[in-house]
């Protein structure tokens, strides 16, 4: 915290965290203060000569709260702070630089709502910074979000209608234990009902949520991202096959989750798992791989490795792409 303070900051900086963290002891928020204990209860003492009620118990379980009904002043933010969550919403929305982006928005209130002297650091920042946008980011719909994390929060079934990105619909009654952000990307981590199985699905191609009354209880000891991590290249349309000539220790480093699952197959390795764009697997993916490979399944990734191939062989030979015939297997 901030040296040069004055004992009025420090106080409200003192009720902020009293609001934040009930049953704080001395010791607590003289460490969050960055002052002696006496000295943090001296703060104790400036609010309660404001007029703030700040309650206090002893003993092991003790510590201070606030009374009830303690009108709260707006919230304030110290430079640092500020720059920091302009800093985290361009960098997390680079869209948020126009203010007449949806968070750009929101975010030019919260900076008008700041005292001049910090608002004005905020407000130059984001200004003159500017942040590229990542074309594989995908911003969900915020009440379908909204929704999904309602459900989660009251562990509650919901019946969701997806459209992937080959156009195909469906919907599916799911258990949702999580949203996971991911790369720009929200998922919903779940368990469907339709499948039988832990599904990921991307919360911006979710249609439409509907409550249900069941109710569910997630895994114990849930790791959201790790679940979401070993889930990624499972359920999707389209079955993929692929047999590495290397060891799977030594092509494991270059797989990416969404692939599927790398499993010994004698003394080399086999990737076996689905997606939903086998054109971006064969041109992105597969490629970035340095170790020889083949393509067993599924037809669809066949057909999408054996049209990039053509599209290669015809830039080797000068060729117009239409010139070259894809090969067998396609």
């Amino acid at each position: 915290m901030p040296t040069d303070l004055s004992p009025t900051a420090r106080a409200l900086r003192a009720m902020e965290i009293l609001q934040a963290r009930p049953g704080v002891t001395a010791g607590e928020l003289a460490a969050c203060l960055g002052v002696t204990e006496r000295a943090a209860r001296r703060y104790v003492g400036i609010l309660r000569e404001a007029g703030i009620p700040v309650e206090s118990a002893r003993g092991p379980y003790g510590g201070y709260r606030l009374g009830r009904g303690t009108r709260l002043p707006p919230v304030a933010f110290t430079e640092p702070e500020a720059l920091g969550l302009v800093m985290a919403v361009l960098d997390g929305q680079p869209t948020a630089a126009d203010v007449g982006d949806l968070v750009g928005a929101a975010l030019g209130k919260v900076i008008r709502a700041l005292p001049e002297s910090v608002g004005r650091q905020a407000a130059a920042l984001r200004e003159y910074a500017s942040a590229a946008p990542d074309r594989f980011s995908a911003r969900p719909d915020p009440a379908t979000t909204s929704a999904l994390v309602a459900a989660i929060a009251d562990r509650r079934r919901v019946v969701v209608a997806y459209r992937s990105e080959s156009g195909n619909e469906w919907e599916a009654e799911v258990d949702p234990w999580a949203v996971v952000v991911r790369h720009g990307r929200w998922y919903l981590l779940c368990y469907s009902h339709r499948a039988d199985a832990v599904r990921t699905y991307r919360v911006d191609r979710v249609r439409q949520v509907q409550r249900s009354t069941h109710a569910f209880e997630p895994p114990d000891g849930l790791d959201p991202v790790a679940a979401l991590e070993e889930n990624l290249g499972t359920g999707w349309e389209f079955a993929t096959r692929v047999v590495f000539d290397a060891p799977l220790t030594e092509v494991a480093p270059w797989i990416r989750p969404p692939m599927g699952r790398l499993e010994r197959s004698g003394n080399g390795c086999v990737l076996v798992g689905s997606t939903s764009n086998p054109a971006m697997y064969a041109q992105e993916w597969l490629p970035a791989v340095p170790f020889p490979f083949r393509v067993e399944g599924g037809p669809e990734l066949r057909a999408a490795v054996a049209t990039l191939a053509s599209r290669l062989a015809a830039a080797l030979a000068g060729l117009p792409t239409d010139e070259v015939t894809p090969g067998p297997g396609a």
